[in-house]
């Protein structure tokens, strides 16, 4: 049995920045080939970054993605890789898009993975199954691919997919089987959502019994607007053994040897020959049954045997949830911020919950120097408010300012004659100016702290405490805002290092300090109450007689369904968030905002 010494290339691309992910490509290969790689795989759309969403339709943007791939080509040559088989997603067509009832329903855009070898780019593969569910509208962009390619690296013969060809039951990796191949290689674009990791395992080893044979999945880290790519790479035997496992949330080259079956001694019609130059010809199926044909090209045969000891990836122990969830949430605000060239952040700090939570992360993300916090005291604010922001403060080292509201509401005051909500609105509002102006007047990015619970019943002033061009809890319930608090907190203590959220903050009843006693009781049901409606009306989409049934109390649903359908409107304006759920507000779930249904008893 040859030993094929394979390279994970886990890594974190940017979108439009294909010079960069290019430059990107070559380091981790020039790494792979230092450590005795026979091959090494990257994830998908690689070269473009991913999502591209409709840069699909600007024929200037696919051109450039064709160019740089066998410029990368290449380019590898010259790095003295000519050598090593590189697999690199990008992005692809052999058509103009499908903008208008004329286009060819068989060609355009295509999300591809090509095999760079020899300064050339020798194979290239069609995403054959395109998602179209959740932040997924693949169906809007690509056209799917029909045909398997196997390539024969060193003797072995590997099967190229891309990411929903791992979800889906049959096509590809039920024609791998047939095609006889030795190890299937998935690459992937795939978003983080809570406990996806555990879902991933179970189906990577479903997809190596179909195809009988070893699954290599390799995935992006990073963040991307909403969503966050969480890495997890790894190896599956085709009898389901985990081989290698990469860390989430981080780059990573996996680095693993596998000991793979020979592939056949003939290469079946409609094979290439790389080391000719010949292109794959169409081939027929070798069974009626089968939706793919396969294309076969021959890139080497024989590989040296590998330098040094055997190389094995090991398997990390995945972290406990509210640690994964921290980790999404650091790395989508900081590649947010970095990605969109802001030195910095400010954000109002109230001596709240949410507003520590999102002061902890951003100090996680960047760092105390380049968060800003901003206490913003009215005549409503109290006095353990002002001490938890300066103790939260004191605690994690930000640049910490104190700009009272007062005078500037009693300006408005004096001008404006206004009572009840308006004035507590009003208060929002002013801390929203300010927050605004100082990102005017020093750059910073503005990071909005409302969670996902007040996001769905519409507990915001929009232009108020709902201002910022980011939100790191968008997609946090308000009960896990808790449990991250405490998580975050504990952890320190494990490492020895100091808290950065202060117990008062977690301990004392929520309120918006807007107006005498208030508490977010006096409007809203028990959070814990509430998230469990919310959960099932927006994350499970679950009507009202179901959560009647549930167990849930009929007038509290009646009134949540109604706080939750008639502040669409707000969520729509609402600033991009990380998504960490099953269905996050924005590019999971799209309700309309004119809509006169509603669940009725």
């Amino acid at each position: 049995m040859p030993t094929l010494r394979i390279a994970l290339a886990q890594v974190n691309p940017t979108v439009g920045d294909i010079t960069g992910n290019a430059a990107l490509i070559r380091q981790r290969s020039r790494d792979a080939a230092g450590a005795g790689a026979h091959l090494v795989a990257f994830p998908e759309m690689v070269l473009t970054g991913y999502p591209v969403e409709d840069l699909v339709f600007r024929d200037s943007f696919v051109a450039a993605s064709r160019a740089a791939l066998d410029r990368l080509a290449a380019d590898l040559a010259a790095d003295g890789l000519g050598g090593l088989p590189v697999l690199v997603g990008y992005l692809d067509a052999d058509g103009p898009a499908s903008a208008n009832a004329e286009a060819t329903p068989t060609r355009g855009p295509r999300n591809a993975l090509g095999v760079l070898h020899g300064g050339r780019v020798v194979a290239r593969y069609f995403k054959h199954h395109l998602p179209n569910y959740g932040v997924f509208d693949e169906d809007r962009y690509f056209v799917p691919g029909d045909s398997l390619t196997v390539v024969r690296i060193g003797g072995v013969d590997v099967a190229l997919t891309v990411c929903e060809d791992l979800w889906q039951a049959g096509g590809p990796f039920t024609v791998a089987r047939r095609a006889g191949v030795g190890l299937v290689v998935n690459i992937n674009g795939s978003p983080y959502e809570l406990n996806k990791d555990d879902v991933r395992l179970p189906l990577v080893r479903r997809r190596a019994a179909e195809a009988e044979a070893t699954v290599a999945y390799v995935n992006m880290v990073g963040g991307q607007d909403e969503l966050v790519f969480d890495g997890d790479s790894m190896i599956v035997a085709a009898d389901g053994t985990l081989l290698a496992r990469a860390p989430q949330f981080v780059e990573q080259l996996l680095l693993h040897d596998l000991d793979l079956p020979e592939g056949r001694a003939d290469l079946p019609e409609g094979r290439a020959d790389a080391a000719t130059g010949t292109e794959p010809a169409r081939p027929a199926p070798a069974d009626a049954r089968a939706e793919m044909a396969v294309t076969r090209v021959r890139v080497s045969d024989g590989l040296p045997a590998p330098t040094g000891p055997r190389a094995t990836g090991g398997v990390t122990e995945p972290v406990v949830d509210e640690g994964e969830v921290w980790q999404a949430l650091v790395l989508g605000l900081r590649d947010y911020v970095d990605k969109n060239g802001f030195r910095s952040v400010v954000l109002g700090l109230s001596g709240g919950i949410d507003s520590a939570l999102v002061a902890a992360i951003a100090v996680d993300a960047l760092g105390p120097a380049r968060v800003v916090g901003v206490s913003m005291p009215s005549q409503h604010s109290s006095e353990h408010s002002l001490d938890d922001a300066a103790d939260l403060a004191k605690r994690t080292g930000l640049d910490y300012r104190v700009e009272p509201i007062q005078p500037m509401v009693d300006g408005f005051l004096a001008n404006l004659s206004l009572s009840g909500m308006a004035v507590e609105n009003l208060q929002a509002r002013v801390r929203g100016v300010l927050l605004m102006a100082l990102s005017n007047q020093e750059g910073h990015l503005v990071l909005t702290t409302g969670n996902k619970s007040e996001l769905a019943v519409g507990y915001s002033t929009l232009y108020g405490d709902s201002v910022g061009g980011f939100n790191p809890l968008k997609d946090v319930w308000k009960s896990l805002v808790w449990k991250l608090a405490n998580w975050r907190n504990a952890e320190a203590g494990r490492r020895g290092e100091t808290p950065p959220i202060p117990e008062n903050s977690i301990r004392k009843p929520p309120s918006a300090e807007l107006s005498p006693g208030q508490l977010d009781t006096d409007t809203l049901p028990d959070y814990s109450i509430l998230d469990a409606i919310l959960v099932g009306y927006v994350d499970g989409d679950q009507g009202r007689d179901d959560l009647v049934a549930a167990g849930h109390d009929p007038e509290v649903v009646d009134k949540v369904l109604r706080m939750v359908d008639i502040a669409e409107y707000k969520r729509r304006q609402s600033a991009p968030g990380p998504k960490i759920s099953i269905k996050a507000f924005g590019r999971d779930r799209r309700v309309p905002i004119t809509n006169r249904w509603r669940e009725r008893p």
